[in-house]
């Protein structure tokens, strides 16, 4: 199999390298995630001029006709930075959806806005009880007429501050935890009845908790079929699983490079502590982990379309389980071996192991996957 990229990914991954040298650097990042807003609206336009806002939908929907690889290359480079764009929220996740579900109108509709920056979204798909099961869904949608009334919470919604529209999960028939009886609703965060409270995670992103109080959409407002939401939304997190572990190699190695420099200079009994052959072997255990968290993410982009969904869980799973193991290892790592300046909020360091951490808990955490895997197997 060939893994070499091609010259216009090539030229991509150089694109989105200069973009998080000149923009993304740490004093640059504390300044973006310290404001209200937590991202930059310039920025959002440069991705948007780029195109990289439109690289992963389909040409016929109004986007550029990317594949899960792109995007791979775009979160690895993104990771070397910790962007704070709501990049994930609006393409991966709420992009994904669309993609898996949305009609031909609903795409025509709202992609090409997403491409040009005009609009950004956010899937709403986790509640308070449900932790990583995603069919665990206690938000109701009632049929009223022709439209459906909406009521419930989400936690933990990615990108919910900046959005404009939300992608929300809700409940039409079944039990509580039943896979059938899921459908998935287009609501406007500024429909009567919608709240939106926001507040920066552990890793200076966004998120929030949003509040449906009889809130009503049309039925045109429906992404997939009736009751029919679950497998677009399975879908969906394993394809944001991919992207985030593409951005978990991106911190990785930063976070490996950051280090093996500051074992080179900082001095101890009167020479580099890199000098010592135990930092040096730990140095190496933390550049296998991170190759190792490579491959499966390169594994993943591959194998994140694949028409088989056991297949494409399996292969999400898999690479969720590598990636949780490595970025604990060389985040811990990374940490002790910069000894009390790694764990200050003024050094990068804690910073990229914060992220690496929230990206192992966002989607279902290493056991959650493990045991899945095994199940799927």
């Amino acid at each position: 199999m060939n893994f070499e990229l091609s010259e216009d990914q090539v030229m991509l991954q150089e694109s989105v390298n200069r973009f998080v040298q000149n923009n993304y650097s740490f004093e640059q990042r504390r300044k973006i995630v310290g404001a209200d807003q937590g991202y930059s609206d310039a920025h959002w336009a440069q991705f948007a001029e780029l195109g990289w806002l439109g690289m992963a939908f389909p040409e016929a929907a109004g986007g550029y006709g990317g594949t899960p690889v792109e995007t791979m290359i775009v979160m690895e480079e993104f990771g070397k930075g910790l962007v704070a764009e709501p990049f994930v929220s609006t393409v991966v996740l709420a992009g994904g959806a669309l993609v898996h579900g949305g009609s031909d109108a609903q795409q025509q509709a709202l992609v090409p806005q997403i491409a040009e920056g005009k609009l950004k979204m956010a899937l709403a798909f986790a509640e308070r009880q449900s932790r990583y099961n995603l069919a665990d869904v206690a938000t109701t949608a009632k049929k009223s007429g022709g439209d459906y009334v909406l009521s419930g919470a989400k936690s933990v919604v990615f990108g919910a501050p900046s959005a404009d529209t939300f992608i929300v999960s809700a409940r039409t028939a079944g039990g509580q935890r039943d896979t059938a009886g899921v459908t998935l609703f287009l609501v406007d965060a500024n429909a009567p009845g919608v709240a939106v409270r926001g507040y920066p995670t552990v890793d200076g992103m966004r998120a929030g908790e949003v509040t449906l109080t009889d809130v009503k959409v049309a039925g045109d407002a429906v992404v997939g079929a009736v009751d029919g939401g679950f497998d677009v939304l399975d879908a969906t997190i394993d394809g944001a699983i991919a992207a985030t572990a593409a951005e978990a190699v991106g911190a990785m190695s930063t976070l490996n490079d950051m280090t093996l420099e500051y074992i080179k200079t900082r001095e101890q009994f009167g020479q580099p502590i890199g000098k010592f052959q135990v930092l040096q072997h730990r140095m190496v255990d933390m550049f296998i982990a991170h190759e190792e968290a490579k491959s499966m993410a390169m594994m993943a982009a591959m194998r994140i379309d694949d028409a088989d969904a056991s297949e494409r869980r399996k292969a999400a799973s898999a690479t969720k389980v590598q990636i949780a193991k490595s970025a604990r290892f060389v985040g811990q790592q990374a940490i002790q071996l910069h000894g009390g300046i790694g764990m200050t909020d003024e050094y990068a360091a804690g910073h990229y192991f914060k992220r690496l951490t929230m990206i192992d808990r966002s989607f279902g955490d290493g056991d959650f996957h493990l045991a899945r895997f095994g199940a799927l197997s």
